[in-house]
């Protein structure tokens, strides 16, 4: 496992960062949801990333940040709408380095900057303990069918923080 010198960077996205990041996305569920998701469907969810210009799409059309530990891609997260954590996905060599939590706390502080009183989650039952350690309460078990598998997850919601004033007196 890699290990992080420096907390992680954040940045937006760039055009040219689809491919590799359509590759962490296919390497984190392949592995780190290995232990709630059988092999079928896993392939299934990774193999939502095989159309690039689609995922590249699915990147642009929300807020996405990419976290980065010593100038290596080693997660990214998508915020939808302001008040939708669309995707976040962590590298397997990043895991348990606070990349999912540098990401998480980047998406509710610019959603609460945005006017949003809530976050809500769609969290794949491999990212549930992640998102219930920060405060996400679970509202609705889903079952949704991706490339011709049916897969589980759990819609939670979290609510925010207003954000600070910062006029002068």
């Amino acid at each position: 496992m890699m290990r992080a010198k420096n907390p992680p960077s954040l940045r937006p996205v760039l055009p040219g960062d689809a491919p590799r990041l359509a590759a962490l996305f296919r390497a984190s569920v392949e592995m780190l949801a290995e232990d709630f998701y059988d092999d079928d469907q896993r392939a299934a969810w990774a193999a939502c990333a095989d159309d690039e210009s689609g995922f590249a799409g699915r990147l642009g059309a929300g807020l996405t940040i990419v976290a980065l530990i010593d100038g290596e891609i080693a997660g990214f997260a998508s915020l939808k709408d302001a008040r939708i954590l669309d995707m976040l996905y962590v590298h397997p060599g990043y895991a348990r380095l606070g990349v999912g939590s540098a990401l998480a706390d980047a998406l509710e502080k610019l959603g609460a900057a945005r006017g949003a009183q809530s976050l809500s989650v769609d969290a794949s039952d491999a990212a549930r303990a992640f998102f219930e350690k920060r405060g996400y309460i679970p509202q609705s078990r889903n079952t949704v069918v991706i490339n011709g598998e049916w897969l589980g997850n759990t819609t939670m919601t979290k609510a925010l923080a207003p954000p600070v004033a910062t006029g002068h007196a």
